[in-house]
C-alpha cells in the first residue's frame, strides 16, 4: 500500500538504513558514513573539489557535471518523478569537476547572474504555453539545435518547474474539491510572475477595498466632478469631495479605511445637491446599475455591484420639480450662455470685436441667440448679462480677448446673487463645418419623425440663415448640453428668440441699474425694483415673461396698441369669460417647466397627471358645448384676448387622447406598470412580465395545498414576516413532522417560521420578474413621453405662451386698477407732428409703494412747445435724481403696456433710455471712478439718436472744477447740436447751465428743486425742501446745509461756511471786472 507523499519526504535520504526484518526504518537518521569534502574519490594528485553550490539544480552547475545515480522510488510515481532528480544524497555528492575551458565558466556566471536578477525567469517561463517558443533573451547568441548541455538545461527548467507548480497546487487544494484558487501564492523576489496581482496599500496603512478601488476608478473618470455615490441609505463624498462637502455644507469629513469620507442621509440628497449646483459646482449622481434579484444569477453574482454616473447636473442643466418652493429666483430660469468672438480690428479704444451668444434656460425651452459688435469696453456684452443673468457661462479654453475676459470675470465676481456664476471651458473651438455637420445630424436623424417643422424645411432652414459664428455658437452648447441629457431644449428652432429685435427698445446694463428696474440698490433683492411694482402673475411662467417685457419696451406702434387695449378690456370689461380666465390660471402649475420634463424624459408619474389635468381643465374650459356654436371670444374686442380664447380650445382632443391612455389613480401611486388602460396593445412586454408574476403567484397558491398535505394542516395560510413573504408558521405545540429540506427563518418561544425548497426558488423566480418588469415599465413610461413631445410639443408650448401672455396682461391690469394710474397717451412721429414727452403729476412708482409719507407730483414736459433739454440744479437732498428717474421709468412703464402713475401722460414712442448716475469705480477692470464716469459718457454719445431720452446725473464731478464744468458743458452742447435727444441734466455747475441756455434759448432750458431758506439768530441758515420742480435756475447748492442734515460737528461747518462765503465774494468780484 503506498502513502501520500509529503514534502518532507523529499529531502531524505533515498537509501535509508533497514531494520532486521528488511523494512526501511520510518524515523532513522541519515547515514553516519562521513564525508570528506577535501578529498576527490577519483584518487591523489587531483586538488580538491570547490565549494557546493547552494542550489541542487544542475543548471546552475558546471555542465559537465555528473548525472545523478538511479534512485529507488519510495513515493507515488506523480511525485517521485518531478522530485527524484533534486534529492539530496550525502553518498553521492553533487561533484564540480574543474573545466579547463574557462569561457564556458563565465557563460555559465553569466547565465546565472541573470538568472537570479530576474532576466532569464523560470516562472515567467512558465506563463507561455509548451508549444510556443520562449522569448529570445536580449544579448544572448541564439543555442545551436542539437546541443546537448542545451537540452539538458531545458529539461532541468522544465522539471524544476513542474516541481514548483505541484508544490503551488498542493497548499491551496481545499479538502474535498479538485479546483485550486485563481489567485496563486505571492511570489518574492525579482522572479515574481508578470500576472501576479499584487495589493496596493493606500494611505490609512490597509489594501484597497474593492469598493475603495470603484471610488477611485469613478474619480478618475469623472475629473472636475463632485460624486455624490448611494450606499444603501447614504449618499457619500470621498476625498477631494469630501473636503468640498465639509465646506459648502457643513458636515464632517472624517477618514475612513484610506480615503477622506463625508455622508448624507439619502433623503436629504436633493437638498443638497441644490446647495452644491448654487454655488458653481458640477456634480454627478452615481448609483447602481445592477438590481439584487438579477445579479444573483448573473455571472458576476459574487462581485461588487457596478455603480456609475447617472445623472450629471450644474445649476443651469438642473431641472427642478414641477411644484419647488426652494427657487433662488422664481421670476427667471437658470440660463446657461455660450460666448464665441471674432477680432475686427483695432487697439486701444478703436478695437472692435464681434461676438456671438446663445443662452439656454433648459429648465424651460427658452433659447436667445444674437450676433453683435463690441467696443473696447465691452458694454454690449455687459448688457446682455445683466438682462440675462447666466448662471453658468460655456467659453473655450483659449481665452477670449482680454477685454471680454475682464468685463466676464466683473460679471461673476460683482454679481450681487446668492449663486455663483460657474465658467466651463472646452478644449478646441468647431469649425463651421464641423458644427453644421453636427447641427444637421440633430435636427434630421434625431428628431425627423418628431418635428413638423422638420417636415416643411423650417429646422434647417433656420440654421442655414444664422451666421457662421452663431452656428459655430449653438454647436457647441449643444455639444455641451447633450452631456446632461438636456439638448432638446433646442429642439423647435421657431421657439427661439432673437436678443435684439426692432419691436423693442433694450435697455442697456446702467439703465437697469440706475433705476433700479430688477432689483434694488440697496440689499440688491427685488423689492423696491420696478419688477417688483410690476409683477401681480399668478403663474411662475409669466412672471418669466412679464421680466422680458419689463427689460424689453415696445417700440412697435401696433404692438403697442394691442397690449394697453388689452389691459383696458380687462378693466372695462366684466365678461365672466375673463373672470373665468384668471380664475384659471391662479391654480395652473407650471406648465413650462413641465413640458420640459417630458421632453427630457425627467418627468415622474405623478407630475404627468398634474399636468395632463391642468392641460385638459385649459382645454375644455373654454371649449364650446357644440362645434356649430361661435366661438368664446366673440364678445372680446382685444385681438390678444381674443387669440388666447380661440387657441386653448384646440388642446381640448389631443389632450384628452392621452388622458384616456392612462389610469390616474394608479399613475398618482407612481405604478408605472399598472397605469395604462390599454396595456397589452400599446406595451406588450409589460404585459407578458405581468402574467409571469401573475403565474408564478398562482403556482405559490399551488404550492400551498402541497405543504398542506404534507405537514397535514389544512387551514394553513401563508404568513408575512420581517419583509419575507409566503412564510410557513408552525406553532410548537403541534409537534408537526418538517420536512429536513425546509429553511428554518426564525424561531420564538411558540412558533417557527419556514420556507420550502420550492416557494424560494418560486420566490426568486418572482423577484427576478419583478425587476424586469420595472426596467420594461420604466421603458415604456418614457417612450410615452416621447409620444407626447413628438406629436404635441408644438401645440403645448404655444399653448403655454399664450397662458403666459394672458397672465402678464392681468398683471399689468391689476397695476393699472390702482388709484392714481392713467393709460399713457402715444402720439406718432408723423410730418407736422410734435416729438413731445409730457407728464402731468407723475409720481415715482417704487417710492410711493415704499414710503408712508405721500410722494409730491411733478409735471414736466419737453419737446413739442417746450425746451427738449432740461438743466436741473437746486440744493442737494433737493429731489433732482427721483424727478429725473420718475421720468424715465414712467416712460418705460408706458412703453411696456402699463398704465403709469401720473394725472395724465403723452409721448412719442422712444428707442431707448440712457442714463449715467451715480459715482462708482471698478477697480478689478482697471477703471477709477471718474473713469467710468466718461466711459459711460461715452457710450450715451455713441448710442443716443434723436429719438432717445438721456438722463445724466452731475457730470464732471470727478475731477476738477475748471475740467468738470468743461467736460459737463462740452457733452451737453453736443447732445443739444449733434444728437438733438431730449435731455434731463442735473448739474451743480450754475456756470454751464448759465451759458448754454445763453446759446441755445430754444433747445435748452433751466429748472430747478424748488425750496424754502431762513437765516437763523446765529448766522446759520434752514433749508425746507419742497421737492416740486419750478423753472428757473439756482446759483446755490446748500451743501453745508446738507453736511449739517448729515451730523458734521458744528465748528467744522461754520469753517467750511467762511470759505465757501469768501470764495463766493472772490468770483462775484471777477465776474464783476470782466463786465
Amino acid at each position: 500500500m503506498s502513502t501520500q507523499p509529503t514534502i518532507s519526504s523529499y529531502f531524505s535520504q533515498s537509501t535509508a538504513p533497514t531494520t532486521p526484518s528488511g523494512e526501511t526504518g520510518g524515523r532513522s537518521k541519515r547515514g553516519s558514513t562521513p564525508i570528506d569534502l577535501t578529498f576527490d574519490s577519483d584518487g591523489e594528485g587531483i586538488s580538491p573539489p570547490r565549494k557546493r553550490q547552494r542550489t541542487t539544480s544542475s543548471f546552475f552547475g558546471s555542465k559537465h557535471a555528473a548525472a545523478p545515480s538511479p534512485k529507488p522510488a519510495t513515493q507515488a510515481a506523480s511525485s517521485a518523478g518531478h522530485a527524484e532528480q533534486w534529492r539530496f544524497d550525502p553518498a553521492s555528492p553533487t561533484k564540480s569537476s574543474r573545466s579547463a575551458d574557462g569561457e564556458q565558466q563565465r557563460s555559465a556566471h553569466e547565465r546565472a547572474k541573470k538568472i537570479l536578477l530576474g532576466g532569464d525567469n523560470i516562472f515567467n517561463r512558465r506563463k507561455y504555453s509548451d508549444d510556443a517558443p520562449l522569448p529570445s533573451e536580449g544579448g544572448d547568441d541564439p543555442v545551436e539545435d542539437g546541443d546537448p548541455q542545451s537540452e539538458e538545461e531545458n529539461k532541468a527548467e522544465k522539471k524544476f518547474g513542474e516541481l514548483l507548480e505541484m508544490f503551488s497546487s498542493a497548499g491551496t487544494k481545499k479538502k474535498g474539491k479538485s479546483t485550486a484558487k485563481k489567485a496563486k501564492p505571492p511570489v518574492a523576489g525579482p522572479s515574481r510572475s508578470r500576472g501576479q496581482k499584487v495589493e496596493e496599500v493606500g494611505p490609512g496603512g490597509q489594501t484597497y477595498t474593492p469598493f475603495e478601488l470603484q471610488v477611485r476608478e469613478l474619480k478618475a473618470k469623472h475629473p472636475g466632478t463632485v460624486l455624490m455615490i448611494q450606499s444603501g441609505y447614504k449618499m457619500l463624498f470621498f476625498e477631494e469631495d469630501a473636503k468640498i462637502a465639509a465646506k459648502e455644507l457643513g458636515m464632517v469629513c472624517f477618514p475612513k479605511r484610506n480615503l477622506l469620507t463625508a455622508m448624507i442621509p439619502l433623503h436629504r440628497r436633493d437638498v443638497h445637491l441644490k446647495k452644491l449646483l448654487s454655488q458653481g459646482y458640477k456634480v454627478g449622481i452615481v448609483e447602481q446599475t445592477e438590481t439584487a434579484a438579477l445579479k444573483k444569477v448573473s455571472d458576476n453574482r459574487n462581485e461588487l455591484f457596478a455603480r456609475e454616473v447617472t445623472n450629471l447636473y450644474t445649476a443651469a442643466t438642473y431641472v427642478d420639480d414641477l411644484n419647488t418652493t426652494d427657487e433662488l429666483d422664481a421670476n427667471i430660469a437658470p440660463p446657461m450662455m455660450c460666448l464665441l468672438e471674432e477680432p475686427r480690428g483695432g487697439m486701444g479704444a478703436d478695437e472692435r470685436v464681434l461676438m456671438a451668444m446663445v443662452s439656454i434656460s433648459p429648465s424651460t425651452g427658452d433659447v436667445v441667440w444674437d450676433e453683435f459688435e463690441d467696443n473696447h469696453m465691452r458694454t454690449e456684452l455687459e448688457t446682455r448679462m445683466v438682462h440675462t443673468k447666466p448662471f453658468e457661462l460655456l467659453l473655450p479654453a483659449k481665452k477670449l480677448s482680454t477685454a471680454t475676459e475682464k468685463m466676464i470675470k466683473y460679471f461673476t465676481e460683482h454679481s450681487h446673487t446668492e449663486h455663483r456664476v460657474r465658467i466651463e471651458r472646452f478644449s478646441k473651438q468647431m469649425a463651421y463645418t464641423d458644427a453644421f455637420a453636427l447641427l444637421s445630424k440633430f435636427y434630421t436623424k434625431r428628431h425627423a419623425a418628431a418635428s413638423e417643422s422638420f417636415n416643411n424645411g423650417d429646422l434647417m432652414a433656420a440654421v442655414t440663415d444664422f451666421s457662421k459664428l452663431v452656428v459655430i455658437t449653438l454647436a457647441q452648447s449643444l455639444q455641451y448640453l447633450s452631456a446632461f441629457n438636456v439638448a432638446d431644449a433646442l429642439r423647435e428652432t421657431r421657439f427661439f428668440a432673437k436678443f435684439t429685435e426692432r419691436t423693442h427698445m433694450l435697455l442697456n446694463a446702467n439703465t437697469l441699474t440706475n433705476l433700479e428696474i430688477y432689483r434694488n440698490d440697496t440689499d440688491f433683492t427685488a423689492k423696491g425694483s420696478l419688477m417688483w411694482i410690476l409683477d401681480r402673475t399668478s403663474t411662475k411662467f409669466g412672471a418669466r415673461l412679464l421680466r422680458n417685457w419689463v427689460g424689453k419696451p415696445l417700440v412697435d406702434h401696433n404692438a403697442l396698441r394691442e397690449r394697453t387695449e388689452a389691459v383696458e378690456e380687462i378693466l372695462s370689461n366684466r365678461s365672466p369669460k375673463l373672470t373665468l380666465l384668471r380664475e384659471l390660471l391662479r391654480r395652473l402649475p407650471d406648465l413650462a417647466r413641465g413640458l420640459c420634463r417630458i421632453q427630457y424624459g425627467k418627468c415622474t408619474p405623478q407630475e404627468l397627471v398634474t399636468l395632463l389635468r391642468a392641460f385638459n381643465k385649459v382645454g375644455t374650459t373654454f371649449a364650446p358645448p357644440h362645434p356649430s356654436q361661435p366661438s368664446q371670444s366673440a364678445t372680446l374686442k382685444s385681438k390678444l384676448l381674443a387669440g388666447v380664447l380661440d387657441a386653448l380650445p384646440k388642446l381640448k382632443d389631443p389632450v384628452k387622447e392621452l388622458c384616456e391612455a392612462l389610469i390616474f389613480k394608479e399613475a398618482e401611486a407612481g405604478r408605472e406598470d399598472a397605469m395604462w388602460t390599454d396595456v397589452e396593445d400599446r406595451f406588450p412586454a409589460v404585459d407578458s412580465l405581468m402574467v409571469a408574476i401573475s403565474v408564478v403567484e398562482s403556482n405559490l397558491l399551488e404550492e400551498l395545498k402541497r405543504i398542506r398535505k404534507a405537514i397535514k394542516k389544512p387551514a394553513l395560510k401563508y404568513a408575512e414576516w420581517n419583509g419575507e413573504e409566503y412564510v410557513v408558521e408552525i406553532d410548537k405545540s403541534e409537534r408537526r413532522e418538517i420536512p429536513p429540506t425546509w429553511t428554518l427563518l426564525s424561531s420564538t418561544k411558540y412558533k417557527r417560521r419556514y420556507h420550502t425548497p420550492e416557494v424560494r426558488t418560486m420566490l426568486q423566480e418572482r423577484a427576478q420578474h419583478k425587476e424586469a418588469l420595472t426596467a420594461e415599465a420604466h421603458k415604456a413610461f418614457l417612450s410615452f413621453l416621447d409620444e407626447i413631445i413628438e406629436k404635441y410639443y408644438a401645440l403645448l408650448r404655444d399653448a403655454v405662451n399664450k397662458l403666459a401672455v394672458t397672465d402678464c396682461l392681468f398683471s399689468l391690469a391689476q397695476v393699472a386698477a390702482q388709484e392714481g394710474y392713467c393709460r399713457a397717451q402715444f402720439v406718432e412721429r408723423t410730418d407736422g407732428d410734435e416729438d413731445v414727452l409730457e407728464i402731468v403729476k407723475g409720481r415715482h412708482p417704487m417710492i410711493e409703494a415704499v414710503r408712508t409719507d405721500p410722494f409730491v407730483p411733478n409735471s414736466l414736459k419737453m419737446g413739442a412747445s417746450d425746451t427738449r433739454h432740461k438743466i436741473i440744479t437746486g440744493p442737494n437732498m433737493g429731489g433732482k435724481s427721483s424727478v429725473v428717474r420718475m421720468t424715465a421709468l414712467c416712460t418705460i412703464m408706458a412703453q411696456v403696456g402699463s398704465y403709469v402713475p401720473a394725472e395724465s401722460m403723452r409721448l412719442s414712442l422712444l428707442d431707448g433710455v440712457l442714463t449715467r448716475m451715480g459715482a462708482s469705480d471698478e477697480l478689478s477692470r482697471g477703471r477709477s471712478t471718474f473713469m467710468v464716469e466718461m466711459q459711460e459718457t461715452s457710450d450715451i454719445l455713441q448710442m443716443a439718436t434723436p429719438r432717445t431720452l438721456v438722463v445724466l446725473d452731475e457730470l464732471g464731478r470727478g475731477t476738477s472744477t475748471f475740467d468738470g464744468m468743461a467736460i459737463a458743458g462740452a457733452v451737453l452742447q453736443h447732445l443739444v447740436q449733434v444728437v438733438k435727444c431730449k435731455t434731463l441734466f442735473i448739474t451743480h455747475y450754475p456756470q454751464v447751465a448759465t451759458d448754454l441756455e445763453r446759446m441755445f434759448p430754444s433747445d435748452v432750458g433751466n429748472m430747478h428743486m424748488g425750496f424754502t431758506e431762513e437765516t437763523r439768530i446765529d448766522g446759520t441758515r434752514e433749508v425746507t425742501f419742497l421737492y416740486r420742480l419750478e423753472r428757473g435756475l439756482v446759483m446755490e447748492s446748500f451743501g453745508v446745509e446738507c453736511a449739517r442734515l448729515a451730523g458734521l460737528p458744528e465748528s467744522v461747518l461754520q469753517v467750511a461756511a467762511g470759505k465757501a462765503a469768501n470764495m463766493k465774494q472772490v468770483i462775484e468780484e471777477r465776474l464783476r471786472r470782466k463786465k
